[in-house]
């Protein structure tokens, strides 16, 4: 995979090696970004596809609301609906900017020209007011067109580290070269950006932060809490901003630091007009030394979680889990540990996007030719406790809950979380968290999917394959692994 625009992000300013999101779902994790809270202190954002809570503002509305233009092209937050006090449409990221289209490379890549639409955004800005923009790339969002990256010339044995949790075929090695090709195609249009402020005299004093929203669109890692979940790059550039370009930084950040740093950079002080408190903490001081590694040692942790992400389990219940990510250890709780993590088998496991990944390990599975027990680690039931060394095993498959070796640290960890949590009023802990699962989707339509299917219905959700609804919930595993 190539990403030459990132890459100078990262050498130009600094490269962060241990970046979270606290919810690696799209909808609560932009919640994050533009809130500086975590998931479970948004009510109903603490969802996918919820409707946003009227009292949670977000920094680009303060930013507007203190002489910023704000826009965005592609996707913005989503999916999801939000309303004013008079019941009009929020903006929570500005004015649209994704009229301009442009043809795309393959039939799954979006139409939308990135970069000519922020071209229109600066374009406007006629009076030099300072600014705030998104680039919301719709890539590598599924669906992709299937060989798309050999047709570009890319090669099945150029992938290396294969996770271990996927059968290592050419159908699972084309998915994943197809992934590849949207990052770069997303690669590129941040490149044409960089370039036209470059051009236009704007780079040396614009803050330019990358990242993504969620881990990559796979069994085990979207819409989950592992490793590959929650842990995403971050790149950051500010020529007039940063010393010493070029470094690696290890501090922990997580996506609610963001919206606290662009405040203060901006000169508004927090609490402010139209946002409740912020829980992030911004991370601007480590913009202004000089070393690398670890600059804060008390950045050495951050919290993740999930409640309610995709339609189809009986009542609308989500998958709650709660984690904490510390000097290289991740504690995960699964608090219903009766439920399907990845959504329930017979209306698809809608919480894991439709995939040729995906529907191989299901097929494998009904086959009875799972040897490795596929179908468990992707989509299977999970212990209450899980504890992994993420440094030593990052793709999250030895859990040392019940090892008596780290049985000290585990119970530190754990009771750091629960403290924590406690302190920021999540329902979960409280023993309130029932109320997850009682906020409405913001589509309708989508409300009480799993009875309705199950009463003759058979609606199809559109993000998955059709062969990837089961016939029952019995599903075929082999026992001995």
């Amino acid at each position: 995979m190539e990403t030459p625009a990132f890459d100078r992000v990262a050498a130009e300013g600094i490269l962060f090696s241990n970046a979270y999101t606290p919810n690696a779902k799209c909808a609560p994790s932009r919640s994050a970004i533009l809130t500086g809270r975590n998931s479970w202190q948004l009510d109903e954002a603490a969802n996918h596809w919820p409707v946003f809570p009227e009292k949670f503002g977000t920094f680009p509305e303060v930013l507007a609301r203190n002489g910023y233009q704000v826009g965005y092209t592609g996707k913005g937050w989503a999916p999801g609906r939000a309303f004013d006090s008079l019941g009009n449409t929020r903006n929570l990221i500005g004015k649209n900017y994704s009229s301009i289209i442009t043809e795309p490379p393959t039939t799954a890549i979006s139409g939308i020209d990135y970069a000519a639409n922020f071209k229109q955004f600066i374009d406007e800005n006629k009076k030099e007011a300072p600014w705030f923009f998104w680039y919301g790339g719709l890539e590598p969002h599924r669906a992709y067109e299937f060989e798309s990256g050999l047709k570009a010339g890319k090669e099945l044995a150029s992938i290396t580290n294969m996770p271990p949790f996927w059968p290592d075929t050419s159908i699972v090695r084309t998915d994943l070269l197809d992934y590849a090709l949207e990052v770069e195609y997303f690669d590129a249009h941040l490149g044409k950006m960089i370039n036209l402020l470059e051009s236009t005299g704007q780079l040396e004093n614009t803050l330019i932060i990358v990242t993504s929203d969620n881990g990559m669109p796979f069994p085990r890692i979207k819409g989950q809490e592992y490793e590959l979940s929650n842990h995403l790059p971050l790149a950051v550039m500010w020529p007039k901003g940063i010393k010493n370009p070029g470094r690696l930084i290890s501090d922990y950040i997580s996506f609610i630091d963001f919206a606290p740093s662009f405040l203060e950079l901006a000169g508004i002080s927090k609490p402010v007009n139209g946002m409740q408190s912020i829980t992030g903490k911004s991370f601007t001081d480590i913009f202004n030394v000089e070393n690398e590694g670890q600059v804060d040692e008390a950045r050495n942790y951050v919290l993740i979680g999930k409640e309610r992400h995709d339609i189809g389990r009986p009542n609308d219940e989500g998958y709650p889990i709660r984690g904490i990510i510390k000097d290289g250890f991740l504690f995960l709780q699964n608090f219903k540990t009766d439920r399907w993590p990845a959504g329930n088998p017979e209306t698809g496991y809608l919480n894991t996007d439709g995939s040729p990944t995906k529907s191989l390990i299901l097929e494998l599975n009904r086959q009875k030719a799972d040897d490795e027990n596929y179908w468990a680690l992707n989509f299977g039931k999970r212990p209450e406790r899980e504890f992994y060394d993420v440094r030593k095993d990052p793709f999250c498959l030895n859990n040392l809950a019940h090892d008596p070796e780290y049985s000290g640290y585990l119970k530190e960890l754990s009771g750091m979380m629960k403290t924590m949590l406690t302190e920021q009023k999540d329902p979960r802990v409280l023993g309130q968290g029932d109320v997850f699962d009682q906020y409405s989707y913001a589509d309708e339509k989508t409300k009480d999917f799993y009875s309705r299917y199950m009463a003759g219905e058979k609606m199809k959700a559109g993000w998955v394959n059709p062969e990837d609804f089961e016939e029952d919930t019995i599903v075929v595993t082999n026992p001995e692994k």
